[in-house]
């Protein structure tokens, strides 16, 4: 699946504020290697090699234009006196740590990755010892920014195109904890709705054109997409409706947990 990193930075500082709130529950975290798993454009990896100046810092991302990003507006290090960030191309879903982090940070990227069952107790497990799993992933499939996309995308004009097109997952935050629980000796599972107020005209759209709408775009040739966007773009205005002051109310939950091993 290909990126397009200016659409996603569009509502950089929306997607930012779950990083920060995740950050501020690692204090006391020492860390001197710091792995950003799914860093995508590299925002949230100069935010960890800040809290850590003196740490190693890998980004790892399968997206070449999201790296480029990255390499770009990090200019390979933070400041004078922070190190270098490693960027390194690798398929999150198989990629293994060397040597042990004591800290792998993810950031609404693993959601799209299958089988958690077996990810996080196998990431858990690349941790140097007392090193610390903090993730946050997106849990708001539920919502009507969702499910209208899945109800478009199974209707007979497109169901034979989209077929096989998924927008990610994620288990309960008991199913989490149900999980972890047994690999780590502290753990911490929550969840926050952000009621994110976004500006610009058709604000939603543009969010979803961002992330969820990627692996649908990459199904459809130009001869149909434009169709389908602008039936999805219809039923989002109707389902998330500009507001007064010109922006557009847009509730998002995220699910976060931080696991020490």
């Amino acid at each position: 699946m290909s990126w397009d990193p200016e659409q996603y930075l569009k509502f950089a500082d929306a997607r930012r504020r779950p990083a920060d709130d995740l950050l501020a529950r690692l204090d006391g975290v020492a860390a001197s290697s710091v792995v950003d798993l799914g860093c995508g454009a590299g925002n949230i990896t100069r935010l960890l090699a800040a809290r850590w100046p003196r740490a190693r810092i890998v980004g790892v991302d399968n997206d070449p234009a999201m790296l480029e990003k990255a390499a770009m507006n990090a200019g390979n290090a933070v400041n004078a006196e922070t190190a270098a960030i490693a960027w390194r191309r690798a398929d999150i879903a198989t990629w293994h740590a060397s040597p042990a982090p004591d800290l792998i940070f993810s950031n609404a990227a693993l959601h799209w990755l299958d089988d958690h069952p077996r990810l996080f107790p196998t990431l858990i497990g690349q941790l140097a010892d007392d090193g610390v799993l903090a993730a946050q992933m997106p849990a708001n499939f539920a919502a009507p920014s969702h499910r209208l996309l899945r109800e478009l995308a199974d209707e007979p004009p497109w169901r034979e195109r989209l077929c096989g097109a998924r927008m990610g997952s994620v288990l309960s935050a008991e199913d989490y904890h149900r999980l972890l629980s047994p690999h780590c000796r502290f753990l911490e599972v929550w969840e926050t709705c952000y009621w994110q107020w976004l500006a610009g005209e058709d604000a939603v759209f543009e969010w979803m054109k961002g992330t969820t709408l990627r692996p649908y775009l990459e199904r459809l040739d130009s001869s149909v997409s434009e169709d389908f966007l602008a039936i999805y773009r219809q039923r989002l205005r109707a389902a998330y409706p500009r507001q007064a002051g010109g922006g557009t109310l847009f509730p998002f939950k995220r699910l976060f947990f931080v696991a020490r091993r």
